[in-house]
């Protein structure tokens, strides 16, 4: 083959590849209407902390919820009560690197929580790994279980 024509040959197969590239899908948007809807939900969580409200979580977990963290353990209503009267403030609270597993009508959700605010009159920046389980239930999903990990100061 001529140098022209590998030039041209070069050319063609890396346009080829851009083009199919640009075709396939992201991760967005080959996500079902379930996952889309269960992320969502992970995103109300995270202003509901912010926010200290109680009706999201009213709305988000399920009866018989259950919370793990590190060594501790609470019910729905232990967690809201500490999310909505405990003496940290959350000024802002996002999720990243989320990822779902579904399993008929339950999905998992892992992924990290990364908090900010005040408490003990100190701002703090934590992050949690958390693991949590969504079962949909006569058409609604609805928070079963979460474990959240804080990740000690100076750890990513």
């Amino acid at each position: 083959m001529s140098p022209s024509r590998v030039t041209v040959a070069s050319c063609l197969l890396v346009c080829i590849a851009s083009v199919a590239h640009a075709q396939q899908p992201s991760a967005a948007t080959t996500r079902s209407p379930d996952e889309r809807a269960v992320l969502d939900l992970e995103e109300a969580w995270a202003k509901g902390v912010v926010k200290r409200d109680a009706a999201t979580f009213k709305r988000l977990l399920a009866p018989g919820f259950v919370y793990t963290e590190d060594d501790r353990v609470q019910t729905g209503d232990q967690l809201t009560s500490d999310i909505i009267s405990g003496t940290d403030t959350v000024t802002e609270a996002r999720n990243e690197q989320m990822q779902t597993r579904a399993f008929d009508n339950a999905m998992i959700v892992t992924g990290w929580l990364i908090m900010q605010g005040r408490g003990g009159g100190k701002p703090f920046n934590r992050r949690y790994r958390f693991t949590d389980t969504w079962l949909k239930r006569h058409g609604q999903w609805q928070i079963i279980a979460a474990q959240d990990y804080l990740v000690p100061a100076g750890r990513k």
